[in-house]
């Protein structure tokens, strides 16, 4: 046997005789728990979570053109932090291990402004590892953001959960297996709001998209134009790509107004999707060709207006008025409503939802070990949530739940100021779902 042998075994027999006594092994931390001595440390446990409280990291967008988002996803993750640590009964409806805290440990938040920038998102996440241990990284809002997390995720062995990310590459071919998304993304929005366009527009029509030009914008395109194709025999008219943050989207809407287009569909996100449509309006492009916006935007018909999205389709992951059929959503709304002031957009929802289900999966484990926690993620239990029945797809990291299809009311419509939208469709999220190897996932061991 080699002395490192040696002094694994002797590290280890140390542990348990430690633990057994009660003895302190790590600082705050008084009786160290026996299968802690199986495990060797990994990433930041055991050290994360030695003491009575662990941390969450987030990077959050809060300035760029994707802030106003970015603000409520961080709404719905302090709100969430706030029931685990009081041991709110909606927590438990979707955790029921959880009483007070995650494992009886206070949850702590560290937060940075990520700007939408992977550089940014990964230098800040970096400092949260090593200065504060956090146990879980949050954030995205850009899937740019959230591809170059899921590589720091498995780099540094430290679990993070998703925020928005709609492309599909995020739990595709940039899957990682310490990463895990709650969301919607291209493939499943395409395969929601596809047949919806067939029957309201007819087949054999052309589109124009517009397409951020990063991950999202271009997977999210790629779904829609084979979708549209397969399905119905639409072309493209005109794919016009810009740069997230463009200022002016004139000589892009001028390709489009000239495309000769029926539809034009909209991937754009945050500030540049309120732009590029206001913009489509007052260049009269809207006057030509219908809208759809495939992947909706939180706050896009609050900052258009309802009388340029009147009768605008969209696909969303959570629209507050599912509370009329799902409980959870309605106690979730009221919970947001009276802490924040107004009704809880999808970022929101999806930020609390992760926090959730995170909870759910540590106390599963009994444990904050990460490969502990990634088994009870992968095991497919089926748990909880606003929009009903919920479960991980073991292979891809990817919940399976449903996709929301709304429709924007025109202003005479409207019920009460915040009520933008109409559920038309609540779609189980199985049948939308390709393959889990479809877009090229493979993960690696999480040891």
């Amino acid at each position: 046997m080699s002395e490192h042998d040696d002094s694994a075994r002797l590290s280890r027999r140390s542990m348990l005789k430690a633990a057994a006594a009660g003895a302190a092994v790590w600082p705050g931390l008084t009786a160290f728990p026996v299968w802690a001595a199986d495990h060797p440390a990994i990433g930041t446990w055991p050290a994360g979570s030695a003491g009575d409280s662990v941390t969450i990291g987030a990077t959050v967008p809060r300035t760029g053109p994707y802030a106003l988002q970015g603000e409520d996803e961080l709404k719905g993750l302090q709100l969430a932090i706030e029931h685990v640590n009081a041991g709110d009964p909606l927590i438990q409806a979707i955790s029921p291990k959880t009483k007070k805290g995650v494992l009886g440990k206070t949850v702590k938040l560290a937060v940075a402004d990520s700007e939408a920038k992977p550089n940014t998102a990964v230098q800040a996440q970096t400092n949260f590892i090593t200065q504060d241990k956090i146990v879980l990284m949050f954030g995205a809002t850009s899937s740019a953001v959230a591809v170059a997390l899921n590589k720091l995720a498995d780099r540094e062995k430290v679990l993070y959960i998703v925020g928005i990310s709609g492309s599909n590459d995020t739990t595709g071919k940039d899957c990682a297996r310490y990463s895990f998304r709650q969301c919607f993304y291209g493939q499943t929005a395409a395969a929601a709001i596809g047949p919806v366009m067939l029957k309201a527009y007819g087949k054999g029509k052309k589109a124009a998209y517009l397409v951020p030009d990063y991950t999202y914008g271009h997977t999210v395109h790629q779904s829609m134009k084979d979708f549209l194709g397969k399905n119905g025999g639409w072309t493209e008219a005109t794919a016009q790509v810009a740069p997230l943050g463009a200022p002016d989207y004139s000589s892009y809407l001028l390709n489009v107004a000239n495309s000769g287009a029926d539809v034009l569909v909209n991937i754009n996100w945050g500030h540049d999707a309120v732009l590029s449509i206001q913009q489509a309006k007052q260049f009269g492009v809207l006057d030509k060709m219908k809208l759809v916006v495939p992947y909706q935007v939180p706050f896009l018909a609050r900052e258009v207006g309802p009388d340029i999205m009147a009768g605008v389709y969209a696909a969303t992951d959570y629209w507050w008025t599912l509370e009329d059929k799902f409980p959870l959503a309605k106690r979730f709304n009221a919970a947001f409503k009276a802490k924040y002031g107004y009704m809880p957009e999808w970022g929101a929802n999806n930020a609390y939802m992760q926090v959730a289900l995170w909870a759910a999966q540590v106390e599963a484990a009994g444990s904050f070990y990460p490969p502990d926690v990634i088994k009870a993620y992968e095991s497919g239990a089926t748990m909880k949530s606003t929009v009903g029945d919920v479960h991980f797809r073991g292979a891809d990291h990817q919940l399976v739940r449903p996709v929301v299809i709304v429709q924007a009311k025109a202003k005479k419509d409207m019920k009460d100021p915040e009520d933008y939208w109409n559920v038309l469709d609540v779609l189980p999220g199985e049948p939308l779902m390709q393959a889990a190897d479809a877009f090229g996932c493979k993960m690696g061991s999480p040891t």
